[in-house]
């Protein structure tokens, strides 16, 4: 048994695991024989020599049926060759000789550079762990946050501008927020074309025009790369040059942000006791301590979200680099995505466990609100200035800036004003709670 190096592959494992068909080694491997198995169909159908439909029918279910197996067996060629994608390229053809199709051997890999496997097998990558494990996670969590803005969308709670007391609003509409930014990242983020080459060594198609002059290659390369379900770059050097990478990690990183941004929230109004956490039984908040309930879900998620963004982030900066016709370094840098990916789906269950488990402490709230008559002090004024009073900013700061003010400080200050009696009669039947605006609603 090996010693696991990350904790995505040793404590966090069964809860990442389902980014391994995507994303790992094995992934890759996988993805690379799939690339080679749908290179060499086309390929042969192009030049008018197409594999017979028993043979095919074997191929693509080659791909279908890959196991972990195979993957070993590639390895093994692997710490031959030290050459990747050359040892996919050798099994498929050991494949081939077992099934007494030797003679096409020589068009396994035909006119292919390295790249013009790999980018197409890393498109995949991303793709599936975007469509399959990361957009239904931000989905759950989401979803979540949709059915606690509805739980709380009365709940009254007083808001904090530079960490100080300030207007009220409810928690399901402060809430809503966060769900409203992930939404739209839901959006960036499916809307990134995921695109590839497989146009040769420095993209010219110099082998494939050489050999098959007759053959319009950029148009064949362009049918083939869209048959795969992505879209065609035509103009590039040996590498695909990673500009949807970039944005693509940008978007991601930019959902971890917003998360981020709501982890630390939540851990707040947990602190301040607007929002309170279920107890579940068997727990431990504090090895010392056994009356703590922390909130270890939203401090996990904000440590594995910066982790995400760290990888992300250099990735963006990295991946549309290349030296001249192509370097090798974007390759090694690549691999890092099962790491970006793993430390973004742990952060998201995270999240979504701790939210699973809060609710809104409506008696601390209004406790509070109880205590802030201060509060009102916007809605005095604007409605000072409604009625045409032109210091009414000044006089509401001089009663109540730096002091403590009750309900009966506010409501003789009212009395006393010189403004429409309607307004005045609103004005006393107001209380922090009830200054909420349309906050209701727009939870």
């Amino acid at each position: 048994m090996q010693t696991p190096l990350t904790p995505l592959d040793g404590r966090y494992y069964e809860r990442v695991k389902e980014l391994v068909p995507f994303v790992s080694e094995h992934g890759l491997i996988h993805y690379r024989v799939m690339i080679e198995i749908e290179f060499l169909r086309m390929f042969m159908s192009t030049i008018g020599r197409p594999i017979d439909a028993d043979l095919d029918s074997k191929l693509r279910k080659l791909g279908d049926n890959f196991s972990v197996e195979d993957t070993n067996a590639i390895k093994k060629i692997e710490a031959k060759t030290n050459h990747d994608v050359k040892s996919v390229e050798i099994w498929l053809g050991q494949i081939l000789e077992a099934e007494n199709a030797a003679e096409l051997i020589p068009y396994v890999h035909f006119g292919r550079t390295s790249e013009d496997i790999n980018n197409l097998a890393y498109a995949f990558m991303i793709k599936g762990a975007r469509q399959a494990v990361l957009l239904p996670a931000i989905n759950e969590i989401i979803d979540r946050l949709t059915q606690l803005a509805t739980k709380e969308k009365d709940s009254v709670m007083m808001s904090r501008t530079h960490g100080q007391p300030a207007t009220p609003t409810t928690l399901g509409k402060e809430i809503a927020v966060f769900a409203a930014r992930l939404k739209e990242q839901v959006v960036n983020i499916s809307n990134v074309a995921i695109k590839a080459k497989c146009s040769g060594a420095t993209g010219t198609y110099a082998a494939d025009h050489i050999a098959y002059p007759d053959i319009d290659w950029p148009t064949a390369m362009k049918q083939f790369v869209e048959s795969l379900g992505l879209v065609f770059n035509p103009l590039t050097t040996q590498i695909e040059p990673h500009d949807w990478n970039a944005r693509l990690n940008n978007e991601l990183a930019l959902a971890n942000t917003i998360c981020i941004d709501l982890s630390r929230d939540f851990w707040q109004y947990i602190s301040l006791g607007s929002i309170k956490q279920k107890v579940i039984a068997g727990e431990v908040g504090s090895s010392t301590m056994p009356h703590k309930v922390n909130p270890i879900d939203f401090e996990n998620a904000e440590a594995n979200f910066g982790l995400a963004n760290a990888l992300l982030n250099h990735l963006s900066l990295k991946l549309p680099i290349s030296r001249l016709q192509r370097d090798l370094s974007d390759s090694s840098a690549q691999r890092a995505y099962s790491e970006a990916f793993g430390h973004m789906l742990l952060g998201l269950k995270s999240l979504s466990k701790g939210l699973s488990k809060v609710e809104g402490n409506r008696d601390s709230m209004k406790a509070e609100l109880d205590e802030e008559w201060a509060l009102l002090t916007e809605a005095i004024q604007t409605v000072m200035r409604k009625n045409g009073i032109a210091d009414a900013y000044n006089q509401m700061k001089s009663l109540s800036r730096g002091k403590k003010i009750t309900k009966e400080t506010v409501q003789d200050f009212i009395k006393d004003l010189n403004i429409h009696e309607g307004d005045k009669a609103r004005l006393l039947t107001l209380t922090p709670s009830k200054y909420v605006g349309y906050a209701k609603k727009l939870a």
